[in-house]
């Protein structure tokens, strides 16, 4: 009896309902999404993570809005722009800050320069890939919203629920964002594949606008300064997108013995990769680290000579489709996860690899 006269009131008083606010409606907040990415490039390209990002981006709202942000200056930033604005039918602008201030990727002034494109803007989402480039940046704008940024989202369940790995990748957390600021997400890109665009969306192209930077201010003393930058001059694939793997561990034990794995990977036409016990060992620079504070890949094949299988290595390929280990310790971790398994001795399957494959054509 008194369940029924309180519905019965609910329904009669209308302004019960007419109360609550609009911008709480489910309804009202898939159709209100806005979202800002934070674009990578270099050379005049934007980079892959970036595409992965906008994929992602898609999975927000059926009906949801898609804005590129570059920065930095010269040239090869407008090359950049005019790629990004065909790089994905979702976007549907592309916002060009084209300064001195942003002509490297420094924390600082880039925070700034999204705190104010976002105050023009009104964006509900924030979104950058989980690379080194956005895991510097987007932290920094979030402690100047004062609100808590999502890291390394593997999937999207709706507006504001999103999954992410916890425990190196051991168990995955959903997670609901409530707060009353933008949603601000770093997205792992292997989890977002990039698929093939057809010519028909190849001819769309958003539109390129500058932003007007008159009103910007600059921080005057900056904690960070630019100085310098190094590259591998090598013809073998970007790790990070690479779709054949090659990483040696520890068990190499030098620097002249970790050649042999470059070779294989010249051979295969693959990429090459390291345990971070290896790179803590000088064998290779650090920016072939395969793991959970390395680079996270996904490739077709992966395969591992002298990896041991730590728990923050498998949180970094355990997206790849088909994983081969070889090893002569038979109970290493490695081979459970592995598809194919060989438990022998790398200095000896190496070389007959090295025999037996094809040159690459």
């Amino acid at each position: 009896m008194t369940r029924a006269v309180l519905l019965r009131a609910l329904t009669k008083n209308k302004f019960v309902a007419s109360n609550i606010p609009r911008s709480l409606s489910v309804t009202n907040l898939s159709r209100c999404i806005s979202t800002l990415i934070l674009a990578e490039h270099e050379s005049g390209s934007i980079k892959a993570q970036t595409v992965s990002t906008v994929v992602a981006a898609g999975s927000l709202g059926e009906s949801s809005t898609i804005s590129l942000l570059l920065a930095g200056s010269g040239s090869s930033l407008h090359e950049a722009a005019a790629q990004a604005a065909s790089c994905h039918p979702s976007v549907s602008e592309v916002l060009v800050a084209d300064s001195d201030k942003f002509e490297y990727p420094l924390a600082e002034p880039w925070a700034k320069l999204v705190d104010f494109v976002r105050q023009r803007g009104e964006y509900s989402h924030i979104l950058a890939s989980s690379s080194s480039f956005g895991k510097n940046i987007l932290p920094r704008v979030a402690a100047l919203l004062d609100v808590s940024p999502i890291t390394d989202v593997v999937k999207i369940l709706g507006s504001n629920e999103f999954i992410r790995p916890i425990y190196a990748g051991n168990a995955l957390c959903t997670v609901r964002y409530t707060g009353s600021g933008p949603c601000m997400l770093t997205i792992r890109s292997t989890s977002f594949p990039v698929t093939p665009i057809s010519a028909d969306s190849q001819s769309k192209k958003a539109t390129i606008s500058q932003i007007d930077l008159s009103k910007f201010k600059e921080d005057s003393v900056s904690r960070s300064r630019y100085v310098g930058q190094s590259t591998q001059d090598t013809e073998r694939p970007d790790l990070g997108s690479a779709r054949v793997v090659i990483t040696g561990g520890r068990a190499l034990k030098s620097v002249e013995n970790f050649k042999m794995i470059e070779k294989l990977a010249e051979k295969l036409g693959g990429a090459v990769g390291a345990t971070r016990a290896a790179v803590d060992a000088g064998y290779v620079p650090n920016d072939l680290q395969v793991g959970q504070t390395g680079k996270i890949v996904a490739p077709e094949l992966y395969m591992a000579f002298g990896v041991s299988g730590a728990i923050q290595h498998l949180a970094g390929i355990k997206d790849s489709k088909v994983i081969v280990a070889v090893n002569k310790d038979a109970d290493a971790p490695i081979f459970q996860v592995a598809d194919y398994g060989l438990v022998g001795d790398l200095f000896e399957v190496i070389p007959e690899l090295l025999e037996k494959l094809p040159e690459k054509k």
